[in-house]
Order: C-alpha cells, then structure tokens, then sequence
C-alpha cells in the first residue's frame, strides 16, 4: 500500500438498526457494512423496498480505506437536512465502508429544517448504538520460520508485544503467520534477531489492514 497516511480507520463488524422520534414522526436508521458503491446501492434498493411505505428513505455511505467515495441523499426532504447530516456522523465516528438508511414515518407535523436535521442525526446515533463496531489498522502480515529450540522465546516476546499467531505449521521448522501493526514490525523484527541469535527467517510478505483484537467495541 502505497498511502500509509491511514494508520487505522473503524468499520461496522455487524450493522444495526435505532429509532427516534420526533412529533410523532419515525426516524429508522438502519447501518450496514459495504465494501463498494454497487453493495451499497443495493443496500439503500432493499430498504426502499422494505419500507415501501414510508415517506422518505434517506441514505449515506462512505467507501475505502481513507474514505475516497461518499454518497448521500436526502429523498425528497428539503435540500442538506437529511443525507448530509447522516453522512457527518459516519464521517465523526471514523467509519468507512459504511451505509446507513433512515426511513421516515411522517407523524402530520412539519419539523423544520433544524428538526429534521436534529432527527436524521440523532436516528443514525441511535444505529451506531446498536451496532458492533471495530478498529482495522495498518500493518504487515509477518511469516517467521524457526528451529523448535527458539519456538519457547518467540512466543514469549510475542506475548509481551500482545501479537498473537494466525497460523503454526509444525513441520521440519516452525512458521508462525501473524499481523503485525506497522509501529510494532521494526521492533519485533530485531527482538526476534537477538531472541534467536539471528538463526530465525524473519519475512514480511505484504502489507495490511487488520481487525484490531484490543479495540473491538460494543
């Protein structure tokens, strides 16, 4: 990856739906995981379809890693009252690869435009609330092969740095796959060196992004 300016970025690990009213009017938000502009699309279609009934199905998302594509729409409501505010809140939590629907139920009164804007915000809070999200962050994945009479130290000072194996592949020699967040690979590239007297094959075999396991969030 060329742009490493994005050391870490959130993304929703299980999308989920809040509700808020306002003078009986409904606001429904729905939160989604997409990885493109097309499963998002299809996304906001599902929703329309779903509730077909309502007065308004506003949408926003933000696709990539450093947020390159943003959509937003506001279905008819008054112009930068709905979309806009519900794309602000994903960009606020730092999601990316990140849809949200809010279908509203008209309740015959007007809101105004800082009602509405109040609303549309405050539903995709109340999704964000009932949705499971993480923390990916840069890395490397790291393949480290060794002699078994190493194994005992290496897992010791993996340990310590909090870095646990993908994968151990006990055969003639032992290689251990792991991910590794970017500040950390110099530091343990050198810990293995002098752990192993330099006897251990230390590879970085390509650059990440990774669920980080010490920041999950309800």
């Amino acid at each position: 990856m060329e742009d490493r300016k994005t050391d870490s970025y959130r993304v929703l690990l299980e999308g989920g739906e809040g509700e808020y009213v306002e003078k009986k009017s409904r606001f429904i938000a729905t939160l989604r995981k997409c990885g493109s502009e097309e499963e998002a699309v299809a996304f906001v279609e599902e929703m329309k379809k779903k509730y077909w009934d309502a007065r308004h199905n506003c949408h926003a998302f933000i696709i990539g890693s450093r947020g390159e594509l943003t959509r937003c729409s506001d279905d008819g409501e008054p112009s930068g009252t709905a979309g806009r505010p519900m794309l602000e809140v994903l960009m606020g939590a730092e999601l990316r690869d990140a849809a949200v629907v809010v279908t509203r139920y008209f309740g015959g009164v007007l809101l105004g435009t800082g009602g509405l804007v109040r609303a549309y915000t405050q539903a995709v809070k109340e999704g964000l609330k009932n949705s499971k999200v993480g923390r990916m962050r840069y890395g490397h994945l790291v393949r480290i092969t060794t002699d078994y009479v190493w194994i005992g130290k290496i897992l010791y000072l993996l340990g310590n740095l909090k870095l646990e194996p993908l994968s151990s592949d006990y055969g003639e020699r032992i290689v251990l796959k792991l991910e590794v967040p970017a500040q950390k690979l110099e530091h343990l590239r050198r810990e293995v060196a002098e752990s192993t007297n330099g006897q251990a094959e230390f590879v970085k075999e390509k650059d990440i992004y990774f669920i980080d396991k010490e920041e999950l969030e309800d």
